[in-house]
């Protein structure tokens, strides 16, 4: 455990030296832009590590959970688990997060913590961290556009909808896939798999966000469409009339 304990303190100070270069070499884009900069990093790194040790290291998560840490999954755990503390020290420090993603934050820090403590159960850890961050590049992608005035154009609108089918397919179908494979296994622990439950509900908690933000923009999209045509139809009027 000292080894990982430093390699956690190794990645951490590499999160926050990168922040710092960051912030010193495009201090006009502000904190939260160099920080989702990092986010973005983070996540790209995740999801190619974490589906790496999916597909091609190994063992799969859907019929080995609970099996022995492997070294690259340590490796994988042990980067997230850097970037999380200090990703949630930050959102402490400058109040721009709610509580859903402090509790999201809060229990990937905890839920790796154990995996690494126990030694077991890498394979489900690593797999729940590729379903949650393969969507954090969208999700970066969209608060740029917005930040560059972007936002309401093609690629906003190819943000938002690839970034909802991932969310629901990974998080709500492979999710729950992988949460059944999780309590019918013998092998996980009991905490392993109540952790799991924990981060199944968060995720719907998530999904009833996304609903109301799906639902809410496409009522926006009817109205100016709806709005668009009544304008059109009262010009072809004025022209018949002139």
């Amino acid at each position: 455990m000292t080894s990982i304990a430093l390699g956690v303190a190794l990645c951490l100070t590499g999160w926050i030296t990168l922040y710092s270069l960051l912030c010193n070499t495009n201090g006009s884009r502000g904190s939260e832009w160099n920080c989702r900069l990092v986010t973005l990093l983070h996540g790209i790194l995740a999801v190619c590590i974490t589906a790496y040790i999916g597909w091609v290291d190994g063992p799969w998560p859907f019929t080995h959970p609970g099996t022995k840490n492997t070294p690259l999954q340590i490796i994988a755990l042990v980067i997230s688990l850097g970037y999380f503390i200090f990703d949630m020290g930050w959102c402490v420090y400058f109040r721009t997060e709610g509580p859903v993603m402090l509790a999201h934050h809060t229990m990937s820090i905890l839920g790796i913590l154990l995996t690494l403590s126990l030694g077991e159960s890498g394979i489900e850890s690593c797999a729940v961290l590729f379903a949650s961050e393969i969507t954090n590049p969208l999700l970066q992608a969209r608060w740029f556009l917005r930040q560059m005035g972007r936002y309401d154009s093609l690629a906003g609108e190819a943000v938002d909808v690839l970034f909802v089918v991932l969310f629901v397919f990974m998080r709500i179908v492979v999710g729950g896939t992988m949460l059944c494979c999780e309590l019918i296994s013998p092998r996980p622990r009991f905490i392993i798999k109540c952790g799991g439950v924990a981060m199944y509900v968060l995720s719907w908690v998530f999904m009833v966000d996304i609903g109301r933000f799906a639902y809410r923009k496409s009522q926006s999209k009817y109205r100016r469409l709806r709005d668009q045509r009544r304008l059109a139809a009262v010009k072809e009027d004025d022209g018949k009339t002139d």
